[in-house]
């Protein structure tokens, strides 16, 4: 992956719908080697897919929270994965170090959904402890990270 690659990357990043004529006039390229490149990209697994960023608060969804949990042993591991999956409100969750060995970032649309997800989650057979972080405001709210591009290659 070269310095190309990553202004590609970045015109996707800020709108994942720009077409490849505009990534080009953005960065100089012609239209076919931006496809190209884009391709590659797609069948070396840099992009595994396009999203969209949900502004929570217009579909009613506007309670943010994290939840740290611990499980008692790790055979209770892939259970607990698994009821994670089925839950459409946890939208992320990551195995982690530390006191925790998860964290969980949930979606919902009230403190009383927010009461019956933290019950959900306490109730999955092997959690023996929880800790709920609720988000007031979001500061910086982004997909992913790009590596540092070095001063404008010229």
């Amino acid at each position: 992956m070269d310095i190309v690659d990553l202004k590609i990357l970045k015109c996707l990043k800020e709108y994942s719908r720009m077409n490849a004529t505009a990534i080009g006039e953005k960065i100089n390229l012609s239209t076919s080697a931006v496809i190209e490149r884009i391709k590659k990209l797609e069948n070396d697994g840099v992009i595994s897919q396009y999203t969209i960023l949900i502004n929570h608060e217009k579909i009613d969804k506007d309670i943010i929270a994290y939840i740290s949990v611990s499980i008692e042993h790790p055979k209770f591991d892939t259970n607990f994965r698994d009821m994670v999956r089925l839950n459409d409100e946890i939208v992320e969750c990551h195995y982690i170090t530390g006191e925790y060995d998860y964290i969980l970032k949930v979606v919902t649309s009230s403190s009383k959904s927010l009461e019956s997800l933290l019950n959900y989650v306490k109730c999955i057979q092997g959690v023996n402890l929880t800790k709920t972080l609720v988000v007031m405001s979001t500061i910086k709210n982004e997909i992913s990270s790009l590596p540092t591009m070095v001063e404008e290659q010229k």
